[in-house]
């Protein structure tokens, strides 16, 4: 894959980050961007322990999707200190995914704030992330393709992106947000994967206290390098195209692929990651 480094800068004013990323949808990573928030120094393992360990968290790894899963469907629950001990104490393929700090755990927004970067945040979805050593997720691009900032705590955190213009070469799964799920998108096999040669996007490495910002839909892939968690804030798609995908992706695609699990079950399945592979074929000309 062709992938270069997502701009880095020191600190980013509103209007530089309107006019240099927003406008022209590209990525970048802001380095300074939250040293003045309690959480840059209060935030890491022990203290989510200590605020959080009687709580009980949603857990995902990285077993293919199973026809009998719900959307967004968790693979095991466990307290939040069992959790970050086991963090600590091995490589796990657990993650919490889309936790909402707000709802669990309120006073955790004491230790942040909104920041003004000139769109809308939603203010009632802060979500918390969290993962083992070499645990990652598929690549995927979020249900409303909206602009997310990803601030990165504890740890360093690999990241790939890749924008909507790249779908005819990443083995797209149809009706569905994700790629091919075998395809490791750190180390790909383009012998088995020949379309992924063709694809360019970006990469970096996230360390503490850094946010990234990726554009409406993109396309993005995260392994943590060591052990790790991260908040997201997300404002709604600003351009038209992807605002109408959003709403096909909530209100009918999203269900559709639900009614036909049930009714087909696995073969649904894989028809599916059949279909991502011939039709990334076809469209990638191989």
């Amino acid at each position: 894959m062709n992938l270069k480094d997502i701009p880095r800068v020191k600190t980013l004013t509103k209007e530089e980050f309107i006019t240099n990323y927003f406008k022209p949808q590209k990525p970048v990573v802001i380095e300074q961007c939250i040293d003045h928030w309690p959480a840059y120094t209060k935030w890491n393992f022990d203290y989510m322990k200590t605020i959080a360990g009687d709580k009980i968290v949603p857990l995902y790894d990285d077993r293919p999707v199973d026809y009998k899963d719900g959307f967004n469907e968790a693979h095991a629950k466990m307290k939040m200190s069992v959790y970050i001990d086991l963090l600590k104490s091995e490589p796990t393929k657990y993650r919490i995914f889309l936790w909402n700090i707000l709802k669990e755990v309120p006073q955790l927004q004491n230790d942040f704030e909104f920041p003004d970067f000139g769109l809308k945040l939603m203010k009632g979805l802060p979500m918390l992330f969290f993962g083992g050593r070499d645990s990652y997720t598929f690549m995927h691009y979020d249900i409303d393709l909206a602009n997310i900032f990803h601030f990165h705590f504890e740890g360093k955190k690999q990241v790939i992106l890749f924008d909507q213009n790249q779908n005819n070469y990443l083995y797209k799964v149809p009706h569905s947000l994700i790629t091919r799920e075998d395809i490791d998108f750190s180390n790909p096999d383009f012998e088995k994967w020949p379309a992924l040669k063709r694809a360019s996007g970006y990469i970096t490495e996230l360390n503490h206290g850094e946010v990234l910002y990726m554009p409406e839909g993109y396309w993005h892939y995260m392994k943590y390098v060591t052990p790790g968690f991260s908040m997201s804030l997300r404002a709604i798609a600003r351009q038209s195209k992807n605002l109408s995908r959003a709403l096909y992706n909530i209100f009918i695609m999203r269900h559709f692929d639900n009614v036909m699990r049930r009714l087909k079950g696995q073969k649904w399945i894989d028809y599916k990651n059949e279909q991502a592979i011939i039709r990334t074929h076809k469209n990638a000309t191989i």
